[in-house]
């Protein structure tokens, strides 16, 4: 039988789901899932406490502590300084595979996830973040960035009425220069050495953006043209240069065009996940830790309720509630507003009330109320009845 093995005594760790996989990192990021069973993790994980190894007799086993145990230890910041990414192909390798520690705590993604992010990264791929509004995409992208500690340039290619002069430049005039040309901040970002660029809603974007991209993100290509540029200069994209898009892909979202797939092609994608009930909760509690948590426990049942319902084959409401929105609300519980208020100004609003009583904001109403009324619920949704109409 292997032996397993421990770290210090006194070390304390966190639980974190991912996947199916309850797995424990201390505050240094290092993994002991390991040296701790299942049951014990997938316990405490649930019970929202940390682990402290502890020592008896010579026989080293593990205590369940509170979380604030785990949160006073000193450890490495979330956003790392001064990380030195190797060269040689075996130390890349143990880059990736030691990669999970450099995520941060308040990011919920999956570790196969997040290390193909930074494997995407590291080898200089284009990488386009898709998924449902609200997921986390930003999120995911911008804690690549600081994890790498690398140069960061950001693009909100959907607010952009001029691609040209977004991405290229601007031909200006003034009496004593005459006319001359002026080059955007995008062209500094590609000639930045190991710059991490991020195109922000690239679906929203004008086609003209498109096109200009697309020298840019091909691999045999990596060039821009400045044709307003005075000889029509071309600009090279520097060495480890790492373009991060991301997207809203799906009929849902009517203000997005189709991607071209030729640019498609261009990027490695990676899909962002939606929180489970679990993930959730464990997110907000993380954020607001002050909180109390049945109402942050109602919150996560509420958003997955609605993402259940939003998938079923005989949905009565279009899309859930985003995880974008469960923080919001969670940030106004922090600051004395009720749950019903909350959801009054960030939930129904998002909700068509066409209809009356058969609106898809009555049925969220509906789900809302099982969690913040005192009265009897006789006349609303259970989960047995939201299952026995479809």
């Amino acid at each position: 039988m292997k032996k397993r093995k421990y770290p210090p005594v006194g070390t304390v760790v966190k639980v974190e789901m991912s996947g199916n996989r309850f797995n424990a990192f201390d505050k240094d990021g290092n993994k002991w899932t390991s040296s701790i069973i299942t049951s014990t993790r997938k316990s405490t994980f649930k019970a929202n406490k940390a682990l402290e190894l502890r020592e008896k007799n010579g026989r080293k086993y593990w205590w369940k502590v509170p979380m604030e145990s785990f949160e006073s230890v000193s450890h490495i910041p979330d956003a790392p300084s001064n990380v030195e990414i190797p060269d040689g192909h075996a130390e890349i390798l143990d880059f990736i595979s030691d990669s999970y520690k450099l995520k941060p705590k308040g990011l919920i993604m999956k570790e196969l996830k997040w290390k193909y992010l930074i494997r995407s990264a590291v080898r200089g791929k284009n990488i386009m973040m898709t998924g449902q509004a609200g997921c986390g995409k930003t999120m995911a992208a911008k804690a690549l960035v600081k994890s790498l500690d690398r140069p960061e340039f950001y693009f909100n290619l959907g607010a952009t009425q001029d691609p040209r002069s977004t991405l290229i430049g601007n031909v200006h005039f003034n009496k004593k220069d005459g006319t001359y040309f002026s080059e955007s901040l995008f062209v500094k970002a590609i000639q930045t050495e190991n710059a991490v660029i991020l195109l922000d809603e690239l679906t929203r974007a004008h086609p003209d953006a498109w096109n200009i991209l697309m020298p840019v993100l091909d691999s045999g290509q990596r060039y821009l043209r400045l044709d307003e540029a005075d000889g029509q200069e071309t600009i090279n994209v520097a060495n480890g240069v790492t373009f991060i898009a991301t997207a809203n892909i799906g009929n849902e979202y009517t203000a997005t065009r189709q991607l071209d797939k030729a640019l498609m092609d261009r990027f490695t994608i990676i899909e962002m996940d939606l929180l489970n009930q679990e993930e959730e909760f464990g997110l907000l509690k993380y954020m607001f830790p002050t909180v109390d948590e049945t109402e942050l426990m109602n919150v996560s049942n509420i958003t997955n309720l609605t993402r259940v319902e939003a998938v079923a084959e005989n949905a009565r409401i279009s899309s859930g509630v985003s995880t974008r929105t469960s923080v919001e609300i969670a940030g106004l519980l922090f600051d004395g507003f009720s749950l019903l208020e909350s959801a009054d100004i960030t939930i129904y609003p998002q909700y068509d009330d066409t209809g009356g009583v058969d609106s898809e904001r009555t049925f969220v109403k509906q789900i809302v109320q099982k969690f913040v009324s005192d009265e009897s619920n006789d006349e609303l949704f259970t989960e047995h009845d939201m299952e026995s109409e479809k």
